[in-house]
């Protein structure tokens, strides 16, 4: 049976980021009482993996097998890499199960749109999700998986635009967009404030949605993602 649940995201200099990823393992430990729930980052910010896997498997049992769910909306370079190359330089890739990450889910696809909706989007607008940017085509993927059901919730065409990275940027698509006169609102299909949101935030566009982080639905997909492995684990055993 799982004995503990590390999250595991991707950390930012932003303060106002890192306390939604504190909020979140917060809101996670509360409703998994009992559950050694647990908070690390790939990247940018303590704690690391490193410094949190330690003490978390001293505390579970010997046998115990611990879950990992990656707070990342796509299964980028971090989560098909990174995270697993972290876990291995621990010496735990055997007491560490790995969940899909969080992205693409139907409840974050819910929680964007009301995102955009709480932003001031109304029909007729141009609608463009705004995501991080990835080389990994499976990441990009996702993404214009999510613009589909993104575009079917809202029932008109959503484009998809990046941050960073290759592929049309965001700053570009608004303007193309203004040039034959549509307003626009962006969606923002990141998990906290940080330097992409704030990107995001700098857009010509005339709707500007905030991040997931903080809708119940965000906390709904890892507990799914949690509970899964765990029953999937109990039927295992």
């Amino acid at each position: 049976m799982s004995s503990g649940l590390l999250i595991v995201a991707h950390g930012t200099r932003d303060a106002a980021g890192a306390r939604a990823s504190e909020r979140l393992a917060e809101a996670v430990r509360h409703r998994l009482a009992g559950v050694d729930v647990r908070l690390a980052y790939v990247d940018v910010r303590p704690p690391s993996i490193a410094e949190v896997l330690p003490a978390m498997l001293a505390d579970s049992p010997p046998d115990g097998c611990s879950l990992v769910v990656p707070a990342f909306l796509a299964s980028g370079y971090h989560v098909r890499r990174d995270l697993p190359a972290q876990l291995a330089a621990c010496g735990a890739t055997d007491r560490m199960r790995v969940t899909g990450a969080l992205g693409p889910d139907p409840r974050l696809v819910t929680a964007c749109a009301d995102r955009l909706c709480a932003a001031g989007w109304r029909h007729g607008d141009a609608v463009v999700l705004a995501t991080a940017g990835s080389a990994d085509l499976r990441a990009r993927a996702e993404g214009h998986q999510v613009a589909r059901a993104l575009a079917r919730r809202l029932g008109c065409p959503v484009r998809v635009s990046y941050l960073a990275g290759e592929g049309p940027r965001l700053d570009d698509t608004v303007a193309q967009l203004h040039a034959v006169r549509r307003r626009v609102a962006v969606a923002s299909w990141l998990l906290a404030p940080g330097e992409f949101q704030n990107r995001l935030l700098r857009c010509a566009a005339e709707v500007r949605a905030a991040p997931l982080g903080g809708h119940p639905l965000l906390l709904d997909a890892v507990l799914a993602r949690y509970q899964r492995a765990a029953g999937s684990e109990s039927a295992v055993a």
